[in-house]
């Protein structure tokens, strides 16, 4: 038998598709969102007034793109717009019920693939693969 493939971020690249393509097909059937919505909307329900600003930091995602899924998300009525109160140029973000509702509508999904993880990988698996990752998202090259 050969070895396995060692071209770690190809695999990883492979893999973060196919999981984000399978879990976006979940969600918007059981919540309207994709993952990249619920993203913006958990980091929104964890602080909520949070800026565009602050948000794409949380997201690691550059503020243009913020911009574009903010306002998808305004449009949507799943996130409001409000004025910063101390900066002019900012706005501070917060849920609607309907976003509300569609974290709520999107978290059996949510369990239900972490679940499916954490069998294929084992519990021991499952948390080494998620410290990995957790440092890999956050390495200072």
């Amino acid at each position: 038998m050969s070895e396995p493939d060692q071209r770690l971020f190809f695999l990883l690249q492979r893999a973060a598709h196919r999981l984000r393509t399978t879990v976006d097909r979940r969600c918007l059937a059981a919540a309207g969102v994709t993952t990249a919505q619920l993203g913006a909307l958990f980091a929104v329900q964890d602080r909520p007034g949070i800026t565009q600003q602050e948000l794409a930091r949380t997201l690691g995602l550059r503020e243009s793109a913020v911009t574009a899924l903010v306002g998808r998300l305004t449009a949507a009525d799943l996130l409001l717009k409000q004025p910063h109160p101390r900066e002019h140029r900012a706005v501070v973000l917060e849920l609607t019920e309907v976003g509300a509702a569609a974290l709520r509508a999107a978290q059996p999904e949510v369990d239900r693939f972490n679940a499916e993880l954490r069998e294929l990988l084992g519990d021991d698996g499952f948390v080494r693969t998620a410290g990995a990752l957790h440092q890999l998202a956050f390495w200072e090259m």
